[in-house]
């Protein structure tokens, strides 16, 4: 039996899909259409083949993503591969039927506006666990099977080729506002996917890690994970002596709150930070650990 939360998430994630659709919707046929730009990836694609031959985009986008559907069904199971179909298939039903104005002449805001919907779409999808364009999918499938390239790398060299094709039929200024295109649309997923708040992991070596714990989980609300260490060797020499290590995990925008505590109890305290995707669980502001 299905609990209640597990309900509230999967109503969630389809009223995402369905922003995202629209959202997309809005970027490719209020936009890029009547300027002649495209965007990267699979969507691109299926712009480029519209430009050059007018073939229908709301036909050419399902029938070419449909091979990294199948892919996805057998290497990220049988929900993610429906929740995608059904967001590209919304996708195409949209580009078929939704009236969408033609918003602006200018070719600039054009770019930046049309990447900017199709961005927001796609970010709402990756977020509903689905997937508007197969590009991820097949880079991964293709960094899975070689160790030269990365998942960026092989989307890098796709777009690359897209572009360099488009630069040929469409011409300079077209493919040069696509490219524009696309990176409006890749801020805006990273901004989606990672946000203002993009986390950040702090590492805190100090002999004063209880009084530095206290004042993170009572003045910042934020948990503490605490390790048991041992000083090796370091600029004063090499040392027995025990010490807790502190692990918290704040917002980039905590950062700089977090280190006027701890400077204010040891100036001297050894602090890493690296930055977090994503996480889960674990940053309710309260008391207590991780």
């Amino acid at each position: 039996m299905p609990t209640k939360r597990f309900v509230l998430r999967e109503i969630k994630s389809y009223f995402l899909i369905i922003i995202a659709i629209l959202s997309a919707g809005m970027g490719i046929k209020g936009y890029l259409l009547s300027s002649h730009f495209i965007d990267g990836g699979v969507t691109g694609i299926s712009m480029l083949l519209n430009n050059i031959f007018g073939w229908p985009l709301y036909i050419l986008i399902p029938l070419i993503n449909l091979p990294f559907i199948i892919l996805a069904y057998y290497q990220m199971g049988l929900k993610f591969a429906l929740k995608s179909s059904l967001a590209i298939a919304g996708l195409a039903i949209c580009l078929a039927f939704v009236p969408y104005p033609d918003v602006t002449p200018d070719k600039l805001l054009t770019a930046v506006f049309g990447g900017f919907f199709i961005g927001l779409g796609i970010g709402l999808a990756i977020r509903a666990e689905s997937v508007l364009d197969g590009t991820e999918i097949a880079a991964l499938l293709v960094s899975k099977n070689t160790s030269v390239l990365k998942v960026a790398d092989v989307i890098l060299l796709l777009n690359v080729v897209i572009f360099a094709t488009a630069l040929f039929f469409l011409g300079v200024e077209p493919a040069s506002y696509s490219i524009l295109t696309y990176f409006a649309a890749s801020k805006t997923i990273d901004f989606l996917l990672y946000g203002l708040e993009e986390y950040t992991g702090v590492t805190i070596v100090s002999p004063y890690s209880d009084s530095i714990r206290d004042r993170i989980t009572e003045e910042m609300g934020r948990g503490v994970t605490v390790y048991s260490g041992k000083k090796g060797y370091g600029k004063r020499g090499e040392s027995d002596a025990e010490n807790d290590i502190l692990f918290t995990v704040v917002t980039r925008l905590e950062v700089g709150r977090l280190k006027t505590i701890v400077d204010a109890i040891d100036q001297n305290a050894f602090i890493i930070q690296h930055s977090i995707n994503d996480i889960q669980g674990g940053m309710v502001k309260q008391r207590g650990l991780h």
